[in-house]
């Protein structure tokens, strides 16, 4: 049988069980999107750019069972989808990247859009295909999909020559779904070890990163039997439910809220699973990791990168928590609850909310008070979609994540502008939750006409704008040692004009007192198929506890000179103006 390669291509999605893809038509990938549009299971998803693309894919990816999908044009195209593939990479959210190729059965050079994508895109995916034949489009599509997947996930970047998608050819039969390979290569031995370990702790603890997103039954069980408490990383946040009573929020060093940082002080054995220990869930590498670390991960690459590992337990963390959970119990009895552990969480917990309750927001919206009236108003299995900026620290800090991934939020590779198309594509994947972005002024300068997408879909999204005029993160950074912050305010934005341009509804907020209301309002308004703009004027006058203590860490880390020179030259500065 002879078939069009975009035939071939679109049959293919479709056994692999794709339901939407997001880009753009061009020139070289017409045919398929000719093709999608006859599909009766996959919608292709028209964006404004396929940066915001790439973002609704991960964010497609990162709250469902579906494979986030592009289908873009070559060079332009990929370079513009270069931010959210590198952001799946480093994150390792699987994503299929399907992408239009130059003619390969012309003679000629310099064809529009002719760029080695495959040099370009090796060092943002897990692997890149060249289909060079219509045989080779099912088995390189099935691959791709199966690398996506297998081991720690990542984006993998497939080529379809326009040729190949034009003419036809001759097409075999489709063969079945390829198999997820998530090995468990972590010995009894090693489990047993580990085991040993945290029973002959005497303060135990655990510290869980987006690894362990799949396996919430496995680390609630071990917790309550070793009665440890629990961090997360910042991606992390959703694996372990904060309404838990050994639950102690992000991170556990110096840049940690004072229940984790209280709760770890002492700790003797550490059982970190499916976290590389990197620079953001760190701190600033500013924790203190006990000599017993005992670190599971599905990617052997992480043990002993940054901190060594007594053991090293390589698989999927499901697998590997079991098998744990199972020799925990056959070698030891379980300890019985810490009431005085569960109430010390619970009053470090409830005395930094006061503490930011209790500071003065100058008639401006208090990140506390926010957030206490949104986790309150909103379902537990709500999903929170996080941009980059001060405004996620402050959402790690003062929200409670409840449910596994009820919260995403761009980490490694930090791409701002992450928040409003991903919410796109996390909505897209469940259209029975409720989901909200959190965004700072900033970030949502950079991807806010996406909204444009979600308005023509007809989904009900809300977009908390934290309103500063700055680039806050970086201006508070830059505040103490250089006593001025260039090149990062904002200057004034009108809000408003964003929803008149986007068909969004828009509500302004001002203070505290508006924010019941603002939220309620816009709740009602999503519940009706509209996205709406909250725009919050928010006071970040108050430091959270993650900027102030990374900053101690970098600075301490610095040579004596030059913490000297910083000090010297911020003083000098301050006085001369």
């Amino acid at each position: 049988m002879k078939r069009t390669g975009a035939w071939i291509a679109v049959r293919a999605l479709e056994a692999l069980g794709i339901k939407y893809t997001f880009g753009i038509p061009g020139v070289h990938n017409t045919e398929l999107y000719d093709e999608l549009n006859s599909s009766e299971q996959i919608t292709p998803v028209l964006v404004t750019h396929e940066g915001g693309a790439s973002f609704m894919a991960d964010g497609m990816s990162r709250t469902s069972d579906l494979t986030g999908t592009l289908v873009i044009v070559p060079a332009a195209g990929a370079t513009h989808a270069a931010s959210g593939i590198g952001e799946a990479f480093l994150d390792g959210v699987p994503m299929l990247v399907i992408c239009g190729g130059i003619r390969t059965d012309l003679d000629k050079r310099y064809q529009l859009h002719e760029l080695d994508q495959h040099a370009f895109l090796k060092a943002l995916t897990k692997a890149t295909f060249h289909v060079t034949s219509h045989a080779e489009i099912v088995p390189m599509l099935f691959k791709a999909w199966e690398i996506a997947h297998s081991g720690e996930p990542g984006p993998v970047f497939v080529e379809i020559p326009v040729n190949l998608q034009m003419f036809p050819g001759e097409v075999d039969e489709m063969p079945g779904r390829p198999l997820i390979a998530r090995p468990q290569r972590a010995t009894p031995n090693e489990i047993r070890r580990a085991a040993e370990m945290l029973l002959a702790a005497k303060r135990p603890a655990m510290f869980l990163g987006w690894g362990a997103r799949d396996a919430s039954e496995q680390t609630r069980a071990i917790a309550e039997f070793l009665q440890a408490p629990v961090a997360t990383t910042l991606q992390g946040l959703s694996v372990f439910s904060a309404a838990h009573p050994l639950h102690t929020g992000f991170s556990f060093g110096a840049a940690a809220v004072p229940a984790a940082r209280n709760s770890f002080a002492d700790c003797d054995c550490l059982l970190a699973v499916g976290t590389r220990f990197a620079e953001i869930a760190t701190g600033s590498f500013g924790v203190t990791v006990p000599p017993n670390l005992i670190h599971a991960d599905i990617n052997p690459a992480v043990f002993n990168a940054n901190y060594p590992a007594a053991v090293a337990l390589e698989g999927d963390a499901t697998m590997v928590l079991t098998a744990l959970l199972e020799e925990l119990r056959k070698v030891g009895a379980g300890r019985t609850a810490n009431i005085e552990l569960h109430d010390r969480i619970q009053r470090d917990k409830l005395a930094y909310i006061e503490e930011w309750l209790r500071h003065d927001s100058g008639g401006k919206v208090n990140p506390a008070v926010f957030f206490n009236a949104l986790r309150a108003a909103v379902p537990d299995d709500a999903i929170a979609v996080v941009d980059d900026g001060n405004h996620t620290y402050l959402t790690a800090e003062l929200f409670p994540v409840r449910q596994p991934k009820a919260l995403i939020v761009p980490t490694d590779f930090n791409s701002m502008g992450y928040a409003v198309p991903a919410a796109i594509g996390a909505r897209l994947a469940n259209p029975e939750r409720e989901v909200f972005a959190i965004v700072g002024d900033g970030a949502f300068t950079m991807t806010c006409m996406e909204i444009v997408s979600a308005t023509r879909l007809g989904l009900g999204l809300v977009f908390y704008v934290f309103h500063d005029g700055e680039l806050s993160q970086i201006a508070q950074a830059q505040e103490i040692p250089f006593n001025r912050k260039p090149c990062t305010d904002l200057g004034g934005i009108d809000f408003s004009g964003v929803a008149t341009a986007t068909g969004a509804e828009y509500i302004p907020v001002a203070g505290n007192d508006d924010v019941l209301q603002a939220i309620a309002r816009a709740r009602e308004l999503a519940a009706g198929g509209r996205p709406v703009i909250v725009d919050l004027i928010m006071d970040y006058s108050k430091r959270t506890a993650f900027t102030q203590g990374a900053v101690k860490t970098n600075f301490k880390r610095l040579p004596l000179a030059q913490r000297l020179r910083m000090v010297t030259r911020a003083v000098k500065r301050k006085i001369t103006g």
